[in-house]
């Protein structure tokens, strides 16, 4: 599906984002991203999420859906060495990439990568927590939302990747999308539209939408 922002603001926001960071390996985890169509939140969501995490003064991260590690390079930026960072995948090759990754960068040091569900692996997971970053199955986004809102504590920030879903939120999908394909596509869209439902009314938090990329939607713990 085509971005929702007009390409050419989609590559100028890469490419200011791009701009303080040359690391060979992230263009490295970019390239193999693009080759195989695996989805990252690319380079403006990542400054993002680096900017979000660090203005809140957090250390300790816990990403529910890590992939090879790219997001997750953004958060190590943000925490330093002596933050935390969990992923979670359930594949154990996207563990052996982003341990390759990260350590080829410099940016292994705060992490921990458990294979498996990450929602299991969250509610297992009994250290300290400032952010909690969802990007698992859209049609989880729900159960993630209500297992993190309890658990952070004033200060503390949930953020969601992809809340637009190529903008299915808001009626947009392709014309000719295959029936059996669009009626999978709106149970999760029920779920992301739910999510974020759930989010804006919860009292506790303050929480907006930012449209990078596909939306990343920050709510900070207030109450």
């Amino acid at each position: 599906m085509d971005p929702l922002l007009p390409v050419q603001i989609d590559g100028y926001l890469d490419d200011v984002a791009a701009v303080e960071e040359h690391d060979p390996v992230l263009t490295e985890m970019e390239r193999r991203a693009s080759a195989s169509s695996f989805p990252i939140v690319g380079r403006a969501a990542g400054r993002f999420l680096e900017l979000i995490t660090g203005l809140a003064g957090a250390r300790h991260v816990v990403e529910l859906g890590s992939g090879f590690g790219y997001s997750a390079y953004w958060f190590s930026r943000a925490v330093g060495p002596h933050g935390s960072v969990l992923c979670t995948d359930r594949s154990a090759e996207n563990a052996r990439l982003a341990e390759d990754y990260l350590r080829r960068a410099g940016r292994w040091e705060p992490v921990t990568y458990a294979v498996g569900d990450a929602l299991e692996v969250f509610a297992g997971h009994e250290g300290p927590l400032d952010v909690v970053f969802c990007d698992i199955g859209k049609g989880e986004y729900p159960q993630a939302w209500r297992a993190a809102a309890e658990r952070l504590d004033v200060g503390g920030v949930f953020i969601a990747d992809n809340v637009l879903w190529y903008g299915r939120v808001a009626g947009l999908a392709p014309a000719d999308q295959d029936p059996d394909v669009a009626a999978a596509q709106a149970a999760v869209t029920d779920a992301v539209r739910e999510m974020t439902r759930e989010v804006a009314e919860d009292p506790r938090y303050v929480s907006t939408i930012a449209p990078i990329r596909d939306g990343v939607l920050v709510a900070h713990r207030v109450a």
